[in-house]
């Protein structure tokens, strides 16, 4: 409820949209611009895959590692439209900072990463720099987002981008070896229903968690700013 609240104050005080999607299932990924996509779009499907045929495929597999008694990771992408240059802190409070706590505290949530990401690990300073730009209305732009919106801490206006990393259900219909509270060596196999993938799951939650990492730096903003 709290997150559906923060969704809400952000698209009718600031402006700003909050959206999900499911962006993979194992080795399944989808492709499709994050521009372009709009929530009729993302529960189309069970999956909450705005990719046609990338959420058919990450169907099939699901059901075949509930059928397996196995499961699934994946990851969920996430972007903030219309956040203004400004929201967030360059030290302590950073905006990215604060949206990964959130994140991260997601269960099952095992990593994140904004913009390009850890590809970018792989450029040169030259090739990943986002270019700024003068627009015909005079609004500043840059010609990339590899930064996923935020630089030194804080938004720079452009569209804020990330993906969280959710690890496969622990809890699987498998045998596997464990050890008990004795020390000794025994096989463990889970029982009753659970989930072979949480990623669908986990995509309000990270909506959730953005938007009210948002509200609260909109707030500060506010405050400080007027």
């Amino acid at each position: 409820a709290a997150g559906a609240v923060a969704k809400a104050v952000l698209k009718n005080l600031f402006g700003v949209e909050v959206l999900g999607w499911v962006d993979s299932v194992g080795a399944i990924r989808a492709d499709i611009a994050s521009d372009a996509i709009v929530l009729e779009d993302v529960e189309a499907n069970a999956v909450r895959c705005p990719c046609t045929e990338a959420a058919a495929a990450m169907e099939v597999m699901i059901k075949k590692a509930r059928k397996d008694g196995d499961s699934l990771g994946g990851t969920v992408q996430c972007v903030a439209r219309g956040v203004p240059a400004g929201w967030g802190e360059p030290v302590f409070d950073k905006l990215e900072a604060d949206l990964a706590k959130g994140i991260l505290s997601i269960p099952a949530c095992k990593g994140i990463e904004f913009g390009s990401g850890f590809s970018g690990t792989q450029m040169t300073g030259a090739e990943h720099n986002d270019i700024f730009i003068a627009g015909d209305d005079g609004a500043i732009d840059t010609l990339t987002n590899r930064s996923g919106g935020v630089q030194g801490g804080i938004s720079n206006g452009q569209l804020i981008d990330l993906r969280a990393a959710f690890k496969p259900t622990a809890t699987i219909l498998k045998s596997q070896a464990t050890v008990n509270a004795g020390g000794e060596s025994v096989t463990l196999q889970g029982r009753g229903r659970h989930d072979p993938c949480v990623v669908p799951r986990a995509v309000p939650i990270v909506e959730a968690m953005v938007a009210l990492s948002l509200v609260d730096h909109a707030l500060r903003h506010r405050g400080q700013c007027g």
